[in-house]
């Protein structure tokens, strides 16, 4: 009862941190664009995401896709274990296990902003 009751504030949590996600990635390829030099580190990591459905599989690739500096570049195969798997370039992380680390986090904020009952998601995790 209570994930339902605070379900809105979760949501508007979410998309504020968003905001704020998308304007910091924002000025970092605008800096990159304007000043001398290149700043970038671009690196492709194999994600694997833990939605369990379409619906969030596909806003998780969206959102990645329009935050300036990352772009989905292929989906893989679903794991035996039932894991989506996505291809990720991302242009400011040092390595592919820091732009796999931001996704997990930008995934798990998504999931528990998004969803009305975040637990169920957690609970059907391999």
């Amino acid at each position: 009862m209570s994930s339902i009751l605070s379900w809105p504030l979760r949501v508007l949590g979410f998309w504020a941190w968003y905001a704020k996600e998308f304007a910091v990635a924002n000025s970092s390829v605008i800096k990159d664009v304007v000043t001398p030099g290149n700043d970038a580190t671009p690196c492709i990591a194999r994600y694997e995401c833990v939605s369990l459905t379409e619906g969030f599989y596909t806003l998780i690739a969206a959102l990645i896709t329009v935050t300036p500096g990352t772009l989905v570049v292929g989906a893989g195969e679903t794991t035996d274990k039932g894991v989506r798997v996505m291809y990720v370039h991302g242009l400011y992380h040092d390595s592919a296990d820091a732009l796999r680390a931001d996704l997990r986090d930008m995934e798990t904020r998504m999931l528990k902003g998004l969803m009305i009952h975040p637990e169920l998601n957690e609970e059907a995790q391999p």
